[in-house]
């Protein structure tokens, strides 16, 4: 982990800084996708005529995939390897977009959520895919640092999604048009990430990869051994973990979700700006994780889950207390106290598991569906109180994060050898 010192290079080792920028890719893609579908929430909000509450079900009908398909996504693992999981996940991924097709054509909020729910399995085998992928990508005491690099393209990603939205998406919100020309304004943006999403699976099917098909195999244990015999579930660094990503997970999206709405309740009428707010949420994420990837070099990752889980508190009750540009500039500024969390979370969360890496893994990527619980939560706050009443939520989860990283985060079993 990054409180270990970094031990010289052997000779002859593998270079992965290839088939690290193909996974980084891969993370990048998985975070246009998740960013779009909490841009799409104000989107939804418009064609079914829905209140904040109804509305994240889109969020939460996106991440109930990852309670359904975490740990399948584990065991697929173990079943065909990291690449050939990445491949099936891509090819689930391009039938659900495909799935907004009949959705828009039905004009049918319930099919949309199926859509989103079948794409976002995808994305969840994808995640549980790439992030260990990473993480083993070498050293255990540089995964953090590692990771938290991938996960910034993964914000470039993220930031790249509103933008779009904006343009192809939102474009025409507030004209007016019939519900039907709204509902069809999906299928497009949906056809071309099909077309994008299939070839990209054919390419990495093709593409060459360190075949490290199970983390057994990377860091080897005995048969028998106090590692091997144990359940995933005794190891309390990572179920803790798997709660902190909850936390993080849900007021990440609820954040993002709201953005938009929030900025027009601030006096921002015009919804293409309040759309490059959000772009500008997820760019302070972005710059946050490339920055954290050099200062987690001396700073233990631990350390900076304390930091910046105060600091998402301190910006959301700035938010609270304000109005206008000030309230708008703190959410945005939110963005930067996400920035390494999740990553974080997960290194520490899959510390010295050794060959029970990707269980760990399926176990972490649960935590993803806070995504589903909290957003919709917020968002019937956010109907009941208001917006920044509703804060209060997202506070309760940076709180969380903050204590992961003072006490949770400490293994208790022994390290593996």
């Amino acid at each position: 982990m990054a409180t270990r010192s970094t031990p010289p290079a052997a000779a002859g080792a593998p270079n992965y800084v290839g088939p690290f920028m193909t996974v980084a890719f891969l993370f990048g893609i998985f975070g246009f996708l998740t960013s779009l579908n909490s841009t799409l929430v104000a989107k939804l909000e418009e064609i079914f005529k829905l209140t904040h509450g109804p509305a994240m079900l889109a969020t939460a009908a996106w991440f109930f995939a990852y309670l359904v398909f975490s740990v399948p996504s584990a065991k697929l693992i173990e079943m065909v390897g990291y690449k050939r999981s990445m491949v099936i996940a891509l090819f689930i991924m391009t039938g659900g977009a495909l799935l907004f097709v009949p959705a828009a054509n039905m004009v049918s909020f319930p099919m949309t959520l199926l859509a989103i729910f079948v794409l976002a399995a995808g994305v969840c085998a994808l995640q549980t895919s790439a992030n260990p992928y990473v993480s083993i990508l070498g050293p255990e005491h540089s995964a953090p640092a590692r990771l938290t690099l991938a996960q910034a393209f993964n914000s470039a990603g993220s930031a790249a999604a509103p933008w779009v939205a904006a343009h192809f998406i939102l474009a025409g919100a507030g004209k007016s048009t019939s519900q039907a020309s709204e509902a069809h304004m999906l299928q497009g943006p949906y056809i071309a990430i099909a077309g994008m999403l299939l070839l990209l699976g054919f390419a990495v099917m093709f593409m060459h990869l360190p075949a490290i098909t199970s983390t057994r195999a990377f860091r080897p244990a005995s048969e028998g051994g106090p590692v091997l015999s144990r359940s995933i579930w005794t190891y309390p660094h990572t179920v803790l973990g798997m709660v902190g990503l909850f936390f993080y997970v849900g007021v990440e999206i609820s954040l993002a979700a709201i953005t938009i709405q929030y900025c027009q309740a601030q006096g921002m009428s015009n919804v293409k700006t309040a759309g490059l707010m959000l772009v500008l949420y997820n760019i302070f994420m972005m710059l946050g994780r490339f920055l954290g990837s050099f200062v987690m070099k001396w700073v233990k990752a631990e350390k900076l889950l304390v930091v910046l889980g105060f600091l998402g508190v301190a910006l959301l009750l700035v938010s609270m207390a304000t109005s206008g540009t000030v309230a708008i500039a703190a959410l945005a500024l939110c963005g930067v106290a996400n920035s390494v969390m999740y990553p974080n979370i997960f290194a520490l969360g899959i510390a010295e598991l050794g060959p029970m890496t990707s269980k760990g893994s399926g176990v972490l990527n649960l935590g993803n569906v806070g995504g589903a619980v909290i957003p919709p939560l917020f968002g019937l706050m956010a109907d009941k109180f208001g917006i920044q009443a509703a804060f209060v939520l997202p506070i309760i989860c940076y709180l969380y994060v903050a204590y992961y990283g003072l006490s949770g985060y400490k293994p208790t079993r022994p390290a593996v050898q």
